[in-house]
């Protein structure tokens, strides 16, 4: 008798200020490279790290990736951060999906880079005990200090973390939101349709204050 294996679920988490191929491209390659059968895009909310003044209002970030996605039916957005006033901790998020998706295996989608900063989050063992954690790299020079990362977490989180490959894309978003404040092109740095929503609805023109 074949065991049915549990749904493995990602949850990329991210501010999404705007959504751009990096993002894309990480997402997909932990649903090739771990075998999920979905991956849920998570706009954040009201975080603990940012102010409300530094980042777009929620909803216009969430069109953003629902345009962005919407031709991969393996690709989901969930609102559940968005929708919350109060200020949004990894925990209490990953704890609510859990709920939501009983008997799953869920995977946690995280910049290399947010390794340096996990202790700081709130309860970060309860973010490694509700979902297996994976740390995107995409620079291949840095592979030996991404795992010494991981194997610290391991060690001091009993995390159940893995490297996750992705290809070089060195964009950011908030590259994207100068290039657009200076008038230079943003073309090929995020899908065509993202690109016509921030020009159409004039986004990042004027700097934080008046986006």
């Amino acid at each position: 008798m074949n065991k049915i294996l549990p749904e493995r679920i990602g949850i990329m988490g991210g501010t999404f200020d705007p959504i751009h191929y990096g993002h894309l491209l990480i997402a997909q390659s932990a649903a090739d490279e771990f075998q999920l059968e979905r991956i849920i895009f998570l706009p954040t909310g009201k975080s603990p790290h940012k102010s409300e003044g530094q980042v777009t209002d929620p909803a216009i970030r969430c069109e953003m990736v629902r345009i962005a996605i919407r031709e991969n039916p393996s690709f989901s957005l969930s609102e559940i951060e968005v929708a919350n006033s109060h200020t949004n901790y990894t925990y209490l998020t990953l704890q609510k999906f859990r709920q939501m998706y009983p008997g799953t295996k869920l995977y946690f989608i995280m910049g290399e880079d947010s390794l340096d900063h996990l202790s700081t989050w709130r309860h970060p063992e309860e973010i490694c005990r509700q979902a297996s954690i994976l740390a995107a790299v995409r620079s291949g020079n840095q592979m030996n200090q991404v795992q010494a990362k991981i194997e610290q977490a391991k060690k001091q989180f009993g995390a159940d973390m893995y490297m996750l490959h992705a290809p070089a894309f060195l964009i950011s978003s908030q590259e994207i939101r100068e290039r657009v404040r200076t008038g230079r092109s943003i073309h090929y740095m995020l899908p065509g349709e993202v690109e016509s929503f921030i020009s159409g609805h004039s986004l990042y023109k004027t700097g934080w204050k008046e986006r």
